[in-house]
């Protein structure tokens, strides 16, 4: 079933990107990128995504705006907000604005796939979708 799963991740460093990207393959995602908010809104008109892991801190447009945006114009899309500072201020408004989940970096890898997969559940269990994904396992 993961590898019916598109995750959008979006940050500015390549090298998260591709860290981000190895992990998630790994485990059986399809597996996206993007640079920024906006790069990431342009792979949205264009392609299905179930997940968005963002940074928060980003030029153009950041994970905030982009937060917003995709609450309102893609709901049914997960997000799970990143961020370096480790500071619960900026969480709490992440998670005050919709963001399912939240990474701090540094991270381990085995928590980003908890965490990915904790927030793809909660995503399916309140869009009514966590039956059917039960049923094709």
């Amino acid at each position: 079933m993961k590898n019916s799963i598109t995750i959008l991740v979006v940050d500015d460093e390549q090298m998260m990107r591709d860290l981000l990207s190895k992990i998630l393959s790994r485990d059986g995602y399809q597996v996206l990128t993007a640079e920024d908010g906006q790069a990431a809104l342009d792979v949205l008109e264009k392609t299905k995504v179930d997940l968005i892991i963002s940074d928060m801190k980003m030029p153009r447009l950041n994970g905030f705006e982009l937060l917003k945006i995709v609450k309102k114009e893609y709901p049914r899309i997960g997000m799970i907000m990143m961020t370096a500072y480790g500071d619960t201020y900026t969480v709490k408004d992440a998670l005050l604005l919709g963001a399912d989940e939240y990474l701090t970096k540094p991270f381990k890898s085995f928590e980003v796939s908890l965490i990915v997969e904790r927030a793809y559940w909660r995503i399916l269990s309140a869009s009514g979708r966590a039956m059917d994904a039960e049923v094709q396992e």
